[in-house]
């Protein structure tokens, strides 16, 4: 059973991410999302939600991981955040590594992994290939501003721990610019056929 070749998804908030991913599903590739990975291991009778209980008990309501509470924790504990990884990284591993089981399982040859702090958490060293999605700043920020709750504040901190755009297009097998949907979805097809010929060649 051959394992698929991984591509690694990332990019910085507002750059098109989750539309991108969504054009590889459209072309009948697995996508694997990590925030998704990480609702359902705090979620009704998620992996994590014991494993939260017996750091933080207060974060544990109605059988759930309230992520209000975690925050406010990491907010006032400056170990809280590294306690927090120390039980949910390897919860998210182990959902990652059945998600490309069940992948080859299938005899997929490609399967996207959806990581948007890819880099920063080394996680492309476990990917066979690297894809960044981006945007002017402009852009970036029109995008952000619109979400539902958004504040100037929030979205600087939230730049302030992912490295910079430039960096990440600097690391990357390939950069596809969110420019218009139809221009990102023709970029993701054209990537599918360059990593299938990758894998003909590898073969």
């Amino acid at each position: 059973m051959r394992r698929p070749l991984i591509l690694g998804l990332t990019g910085s908030i507002g750059m098109g991410k989750s539309t991108t991913a969504g054009f590889f599903r459209e072309f009948g590739i697995p996508v694997w999302d990590a925030d998704a990975a990480v609702h359902r291991i705090y979620g009704p009778g998620g992996a994590g939600v014991a494993a939260i209980g017996r750091i933080c008990p207060k974060a544990v309501v109605d059988g759930q991981v309230d992520r209000a509470v975690l925050r406010e924790w990491i907010g006032r504990d400056e170990t809280a955040l590294e306690q927090i990884e120390k039980v949910v990284h390897p919860l998210v591993a182990r959902d990652r590594a059945a998600f490309i089981e069940k992948a080859a399982q299938e005899g997929r040859d490609i399967v996207v992994v959806d990581v948007p702090l890819l880099f920063e958490t080394g996680g492309d060293r476990a990917v066979d290939a690297t894809l960044v999605v981006t945007a002017s700043p402009d852009v970036q920020r029109e995008r952000v501003m619109a979400r539902p709750g958004m504040s100037e504040e929030h979205f600087q901190k939230i730049l302030a721990n992912q490295m910079s755009d430039a960096d990440k297009r600097a690391r990357a097998d390939f950069v596809i610019e969110t420019r218009t949907p139809e221009w990102a979805r023709t970029e993701v097809s054209r990537i599918i056929e360059q990593l299938r010929k990758r894998i003909e060649t590898d073969a």
